[in-house]
Protein backbone atom coordinates (compact mmCIF):
# COMPACT_ATOMS: atom_id res chain seq x y z
CA UNK A 1 0.00 0.00 0.00
CA UNK A 2 2.81 2.38 0.93
CA UNK A 3 4.95 1.52 -2.28
CA UNK A 4 1.31 2.11 -4.82
CA UNK A 5 0.74 5.75 -2.44
CA UNK A 6 4.64 6.73 -3.12
CA UNK A 7 4.65 5.57 -6.92
CA UNK A 8 1.02 7.81 -7.47
CA UNK A 9 3.00 10.79 -5.69
CA UNK A 10 5.48 10.45 -8.27
CA UNK A 11 3.00 10.09 -11.18
CA UNK A 12 1.23 13.84 -9.93
CA UNK A 13 4.93 15.03 -9.45
CA UNK A 14 5.80 13.86 -13.26
CA UNK A 15 2.55 15.34 -14.72
CA UNK A 16 2.29 18.90 -12.98
CA UNK A 17 6.25 19.27 -14.15
CA UNK A 18 5.06 18.10 -17.70
CA UNK A 19 2.08 21.19 -17.39
CA UNK A 20 4.47 23.51 -16.07
CA UNK A 21 7.40 22.89 -18.81
CA UNK A 22 5.02 22.67 -21.64
CA UNK A 23 1.49 25.06 -20.87
CA UNK A 24 2.43 27.90 -20.89
CA UNK A 25 2.69 30.72 -19.62
CA UNK A 26 6.45 30.50 -20.25
CA UNK A 27 8.12 34.26 -21.28
CA UNK A 28 7.95 34.81 -24.98
CA UNK A 29 11.23 35.14 -26.76
CA UNK A 30 12.18 38.95 -27.27
CA UNK A 31 10.61 40.80 -29.76
CA UNK A 32 7.69 38.66 -29.98
CA UNK A 33 6.25 35.45 -28.86
CA UNK A 34 7.36 32.87 -31.51
CA UNK A 35 6.35 29.73 -30.77
CA UNK A 36 3.20 28.03 -28.80
CA UNK A 37 0.79 30.32 -29.42
CA UNK A 38 -0.33 31.26 -26.00
CA UNK A 39 -1.25 34.95 -26.14
CA UNK A 40 -2.95 34.31 -29.36
CA UNK A 41 -7.20 35.42 -29.29
CA UNK A 42 -9.79 32.95 -30.52
CA UNK A 43 -10.70 35.63 -33.52
CA UNK A 44 -8.50 38.48 -34.97
CA UNK A 45 -9.90 42.22 -34.82
CA UNK A 46 -8.45 44.99 -37.31
CA UNK A 47 -8.64 48.24 -35.14
CA UNK A 48 -9.17 51.01 -38.52
CA UNK A 49 -10.61 54.05 -38.93
CA UNK A 50 -13.82 56.41 -39.46
CA UNK A 51 -16.26 54.24 -41.72
CA UNK A 52 -15.44 57.35 -44.10
CA UNK A 53 -11.86 56.98 -44.59
CA UNK A 54 -9.74 54.40 -46.52
CA UNK A 55 -8.49 51.96 -43.13
CA UNK A 56 -12.37 50.51 -42.48
CA UNK A 57 -12.72 49.40 -46.30
CA UNK A 58 -8.88 48.35 -46.46
CA UNK A 59 -9.51 46.92 -43.15
CA UNK A 60 -12.20 44.81 -44.30
CA UNK A 61 -10.64 43.38 -47.49
CA UNK A 62 -8.08 42.10 -45.01
CA UNK A 63 -10.32 40.38 -42.64
CA UNK A 64 -11.39 38.50 -45.47
CA UNK A 65 -8.12 37.29 -46.70
CA UNK A 66 -7.26 36.41 -42.95
CA UNK A 67 -10.00 34.37 -42.41
CA UNK A 68 -10.23 32.38 -45.93
CA UNK A 69 -6.53 31.89 -45.27
CA UNK A 70 -5.00 32.13 -42.03
CA UNK A 71 -7.34 29.85 -40.54
CA UNK A 72 -8.35 32.09 -38.01
CA UNK A 73 -11.78 34.12 -38.15
CA UNK A 74 -10.85 38.15 -38.56
CA UNK A 75 -13.55 41.20 -38.46
CA UNK A 76 -12.37 44.81 -38.99
CA UNK A 77 -13.61 47.34 -36.60
CA UNK A 78 -14.61 51.36 -36.79
CA UNK A 79 -12.32 53.23 -34.42
CA UNK A 80 -10.83 56.81 -34.01
CA UNK A 81 -7.40 55.52 -36.16
CA UNK A 82 -4.16 56.13 -35.25
CA UNK A 83 -3.55 57.08 -31.97
CA UNK A 84 -6.10 55.24 -30.17
CA UNK A 85 -5.29 52.22 -32.43
CA UNK A 86 -1.88 51.64 -30.73
CA UNK A 87 -4.32 51.65 -27.52
CA UNK A 88 -6.35 49.46 -28.32
CA UNK A 89 -3.26 47.40 -29.17
CA UNK A 90 -1.84 47.94 -26.15
CA UNK A 91 -5.07 46.98 -24.06
CA UNK A 92 -5.40 44.02 -26.18
CA UNK A 93 -8.87 45.21 -27.67
CA UNK A 94 -6.86 44.56 -31.03
CA UNK A 95 -4.87 42.77 -32.33
CA UNK A 96 -3.76 44.02 -35.56
CA UNK A 97 -3.81 48.14 -36.30
CA UNK A 98 -3.79 50.70 -39.02
CA UNK A 99 -1.63 53.52 -38.09
CA UNK A 100 0.74 56.56 -39.31
CA UNK A 101 4.34 56.21 -39.29
CA UNK A 102 4.47 59.00 -36.86
CA UNK A 103 2.17 58.18 -34.27
CA UNK A 104 3.32 54.92 -34.22
CA UNK A 105 7.09 56.80 -33.43
CA UNK A 106 5.00 59.10 -30.65
CA UNK A 107 3.86 56.18 -29.10
CA UNK A 108 7.04 54.31 -28.76
CA UNK A 109 8.84 57.31 -27.39
CA UNK A 110 6.07 58.42 -25.32
CA UNK A 111 6.30 61.55 -27.09
CA UNK A 112 3.19 63.98 -28.41
CA UNK A 113 -0.08 62.70 -27.70
CA UNK A 114 1.22 59.61 -25.62
CA UNK A 115 3.29 61.94 -23.10
CA UNK A 116 0.66 60.67 -20.72
CA UNK A 117 0.89 57.42 -21.57
CA UNK A 118 4.57 56.86 -21.78
CA UNK A 119 6.21 54.48 -24.42
CA UNK A 120 4.05 51.73 -25.68
CA UNK A 121 5.99 48.39 -26.02
CA UNK A 122 3.03 46.07 -26.95
CA UNK A 123 3.32 46.81 -30.55
CA UNK A 124 5.84 46.00 -33.14
CA UNK A 125 5.63 46.89 -37.30
CA UNK A 126 4.01 44.47 -39.50
CA UNK A 127 4.77 46.51 -42.79
CA UNK A 128 4.14 50.12 -44.57
CA UNK A 129 1.26 50.30 -46.72
CA UNK A 130 1.01 53.63 -48.66
CA UNK A 131 1.25 57.16 -48.37
CA UNK A 132 -1.04 58.95 -45.96
CA UNK A 133 -1.56 62.30 -47.98
CA UNK A 134 -3.12 65.29 -45.48
CA UNK A 135 -5.77 66.83 -47.32
CA UNK A 136 -7.53 70.34 -46.68
CA UNK A 137 -10.98 70.03 -48.25
CA UNK A 138 -13.48 72.98 -48.18
CA UNK A 139 -16.53 73.28 -50.18
CA UNK A 140 -16.30 74.25 -54.09
CA UNK A 141 -17.65 77.97 -53.76
CA UNK A 142 -15.69 78.06 -50.47
CA UNK A 143 -13.57 82.04 -50.51
CA UNK A 144 -11.09 79.72 -48.56
CA UNK A 145 -7.61 79.49 -50.80
CA UNK A 146 -4.47 79.23 -48.96
CA UNK A 147 -4.11 77.61 -45.45
CA UNK A 148 -3.48 81.53 -43.69
CA UNK A 149 -7.04 81.74 -44.65
CA UNK A 150 -8.18 79.41 -42.09
CA UNK A 151 -8.00 81.46 -39.42
CA UNK A 152 -11.34 82.45 -38.06
CA UNK A 153 -13.00 79.69 -39.50
CA UNK A 154 -14.97 76.65 -38.54
CA UNK A 155 -12.44 73.70 -39.20
CA UNK A 156 -12.50 70.25 -38.33
CA UNK A 157 -8.89 68.89 -37.10
CA UNK A 158 -10.46 64.91 -37.07
CA UNK A 159 -11.17 62.51 -34.27
CA UNK A 160 -9.46 63.35 -31.01
CA UNK A 161 -6.38 62.05 -30.21
CA UNK A 162 -6.11 61.08 -33.93
CA UNK A 163 -3.14 61.09 -36.50
CA UNK A 164 -5.22 63.95 -38.26
CA UNK A 165 -5.39 66.04 -35.09
CA UNK A 166 -1.88 66.26 -34.85
CA UNK A 167 -0.64 66.62 -39.13
CA UNK A 168 -3.53 69.69 -38.30
CA UNK A 169 -1.56 70.96 -35.66
CA UNK A 170 1.85 70.47 -37.25
CA UNK A 171 0.64 72.48 -40.69
CA UNK A 172 -1.43 75.07 -39.08
CA UNK A 173 2.02 76.04 -37.19
CA UNK A 174 3.90 76.20 -40.56
CA UNK A 175 1.96 78.89 -41.22
CA UNK A 176 1.95 80.93 -37.87
CA UNK A 177 -1.41 79.10 -36.32
CA UNK A 178 -2.54 77.51 -33.58
CA UNK A 179 -5.92 75.88 -33.03
CA UNK A 180 -6.93 78.75 -30.62
CA UNK A 181 -6.84 80.79 -34.16
CA UNK A 182 -9.80 79.07 -35.55
CA UNK A 183 -12.99 77.66 -34.45
CA UNK A 184 -12.47 74.10 -33.47
CA UNK A 185 -13.77 71.22 -34.11
CA UNK A 186 -12.90 67.24 -34.05
CA UNK A 187 -14.98 65.45 -36.24
CA UNK A 188 -14.54 62.03 -38.03
CA UNK A 189 -13.98 62.27 -41.71
CA UNK A 190 -17.62 60.82 -42.61
CA UNK A 191 -19.11 63.40 -40.01
CA UNK A 192 -16.56 66.61 -41.72
CA UNK A 193 -18.32 65.87 -44.88
CA UNK A 194 -21.68 65.99 -43.47
CA UNK A 195 -20.89 68.73 -41.69
CA UNK A 196 -19.64 70.83 -44.81
CA UNK A 197 -22.40 69.53 -47.05
CA UNK A 198 -24.84 71.65 -44.36
CA UNK A 199 -23.09 74.50 -44.25
CA UNK A 200 -22.40 73.67 -40.80
CA UNK A 201 -18.51 74.04 -41.23
CA UNK A 202 -15.62 75.79 -43.23
CA UNK A 203 -12.90 73.26 -44.12
CA UNK A 204 -11.85 69.77 -42.49
CA UNK A 205 -8.11 68.56 -42.46
CA UNK A 206 -7.97 64.70 -43.53
CA UNK A 207 -4.98 62.60 -43.61
CA UNK A 208 -5.91 59.63 -45.60
CA UNK A 209 -5.15 57.46 -48.60
CA UNK A 210 -6.23 59.10 -51.86
CA UNK A 211 -9.23 58.88 -53.31
CA UNK A 212 -10.70 59.38 -49.72
CA UNK A 213 -14.24 57.55 -49.50
CA UNK A 214 -15.91 60.92 -47.42
CA UNK A 215 -14.49 63.25 -50.09
CA UNK A 216 -15.31 61.06 -53.03
CA UNK A 217 -18.88 61.71 -51.68
CA UNK A 218 -18.79 65.07 -50.84
CA UNK A 219 -17.12 65.85 -54.16
CA UNK A 220 -20.12 63.91 -55.90
CA UNK A 221 -22.79 66.14 -53.78
CA UNK A 222 -21.39 69.60 -52.82
CA UNK A 223 -18.49 69.99 -55.08
CA UNK A 224 -15.08 70.73 -53.33
CA UNK A 225 -11.76 72.22 -53.32
CA UNK A 226 -8.46 70.86 -52.26
CA UNK A 227 -6.32 73.72 -50.41
CA UNK A 228 -2.51 73.42 -51.63
CA UNK A 229 0.46 73.97 -49.42
CA UNK A 230 2.43 76.17 -50.81
CA UNK A 231 6.51 74.80 -51.64
CA UNK A 232 8.08 77.08 -48.95
CA UNK A 233 5.83 75.97 -46.15
CA UNK A 234 6.44 72.37 -47.15
CA UNK A 235 9.77 72.59 -47.08
CA UNK A 236 9.65 73.84 -43.69
CA UNK A 237 7.29 71.26 -41.89
CA UNK A 238 9.75 68.63 -43.92
CA UNK A 239 12.70 69.88 -41.75
CA UNK A 240 11.23 70.20 -38.39
CA UNK A 241 9.42 66.84 -39.06
CA UNK A 242 11.00 64.65 -41.45
CA UNK A 243 8.54 62.04 -41.52
CA UNK A 244 6.73 64.31 -43.70
CA UNK A 245 6.82 63.42 -48.07
CA UNK A 246 6.11 66.35 -50.51
CA UNK A 247 2.90 64.66 -52.49
CA UNK A 248 0.50 65.51 -55.20
CA UNK A 249 -2.71 64.82 -55.29
CA UNK A 250 -3.00 63.83 -58.36
CA UNK A 251 -5.79 66.43 -61.38
CA UNK A 252 -9.17 64.44 -61.07
CA UNK A 253 -8.70 62.41 -58.27
CA UNK A 254 -11.92 63.96 -57.20
CA UNK A 255 -14.56 65.26 -59.61
CA UNK A 256 -14.91 68.71 -58.69
CA UNK A 257 -10.82 69.27 -58.38
CA UNK A 258 -9.20 69.24 -62.15
CA UNK A 259 -6.22 70.45 -61.25
CA UNK A 260 -3.31 68.57 -58.78
CA UNK A 261 -2.55 69.88 -55.59
CA UNK A 262 0.47 69.57 -53.75
CA UNK A 263 0.43 68.92 -50.28
CA UNK A 264 2.32 66.62 -47.76
CA UNK A 265 1.76 62.98 -46.80
CA UNK A 266 2.86 60.14 -44.20
CA UNK A 267 3.25 56.69 -44.42
CA UNK A 268 0.79 54.19 -43.56
CA UNK A 269 1.14 51.00 -41.73
CA UNK A 270 0.41 48.05 -39.56
CA UNK A 271 1.04 47.08 -36.62
CA UNK A 272 0.27 44.03 -34.56
CA UNK A 273 0.61 42.99 -30.61
CA UNK A 274 3.84 42.16 -30.21
CA UNK A 275 2.97 39.27 -27.49
CA UNK A 276 1.37 37.48 -30.76
CA UNK A 277 2.68 33.93 -31.83
CA UNK A 278 5.18 34.34 -34.76
CA UNK A 279 3.30 31.29 -36.58
CA UNK A 280 0.12 33.55 -36.16
CA UNK A 281 1.91 36.86 -37.55
CA UNK A 282 3.56 34.78 -40.33
CA UNK A 283 -0.10 33.77 -41.27
CA UNK A 284 -1.68 36.86 -40.86
CA UNK A 285 1.31 38.62 -42.82
CA UNK A 286 1.27 36.08 -45.38
CA UNK A 287 -2.65 36.34 -46.48
CA UNK A 288 -2.50 39.95 -46.35
CA UNK A 289 0.22 40.81 -48.61
CA UNK A 290 0.05 37.63 -50.84
CA UNK A 291 -3.27 39.13 -52.03
CA UNK A 292 -2.94 43.38 -52.25
CA UNK A 293 -4.56 42.51 -55.70
CA UNK A 294 -7.77 41.65 -54.07
CA UNK A 295 -8.77 43.62 -51.08
CA UNK A 296 -11.09 45.91 -52.83
CA UNK A 297 -9.66 49.74 -52.64
CA UNK A 298 -8.17 51.34 -55.16
CA UNK A 299 -5.42 52.43 -52.56
CA UNK A 300 -4.29 48.75 -52.09
CA UNK A 301 -2.31 49.22 -55.67
CA UNK A 302 0.06 51.42 -54.03
CA UNK A 303 1.19 48.56 -51.35
CA UNK A 304 4.13 47.13 -53.31
CA UNK A 305 6.19 44.32 -51.92
CA UNK A 306 9.46 46.25 -52.51
CA UNK A 307 8.30 49.31 -50.26
CA UNK A 308 6.74 47.08 -47.24
CA UNK A 309 9.74 48.41 -44.83
CA UNK A 310 10.46 51.73 -46.30
CA UNK A 311 9.50 54.05 -43.29
CA UNK A 312 9.57 51.67 -40.69
CA UNK A 313 11.62 52.44 -37.75
CA UNK A 314 9.94 49.91 -35.20
CA UNK A 315 11.42 46.69 -34.81
CA UNK A 316 9.18 43.90 -37.16
CA UNK A 317 7.02 41.28 -35.40
CA UNK A 318 9.29 38.17 -35.90
CA UNK A 319 6.34 36.17 -37.66
CA UNK A 320 6.24 39.33 -40.76
CA UNK A 321 9.68 39.44 -40.55
CA UNK A 322 9.84 35.73 -41.79
CA UNK A 323 7.29 36.41 -44.56
CA UNK A 324 9.41 39.22 -46.00
CA UNK A 325 12.93 36.81 -45.69
CA UNK A 326 10.78 34.51 -47.78
CA UNK A 327 10.30 37.31 -50.18
CA UNK A 328 13.72 38.67 -50.54
CA UNK A 329 12.59 41.97 -48.57
CA UNK A 330 15.58 44.03 -46.51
Amino acid sequence: MKKRSTLLSLTLLLTMSLVTACGGGGNAAPGGNTSGGSNDPSQLVIATGGTGGTYYPLGGGMADHITKNAGITATAQATGASAENIRLLRDKKADIAFTQNDIAEYAAKGTNMFEKDGKIEAFQALGALYDETIQIVVSADSNIKTVADLKGKRVSVGAPGSGTEVNAQQILEAYGLKFEDTQLQRLSFADSAKAIQDGQLDAAFQTAGTPTAAITELAATTGVKIIPIEADKIDAIIAKYPFYVKTTVPANTYQTVPEEVTTVSVKSMLVVRADLSEDLVYKMTKAIFDNTDKLGHAKAKEIKMESVLAGVSLPVHPGAKKYFDEKGVK
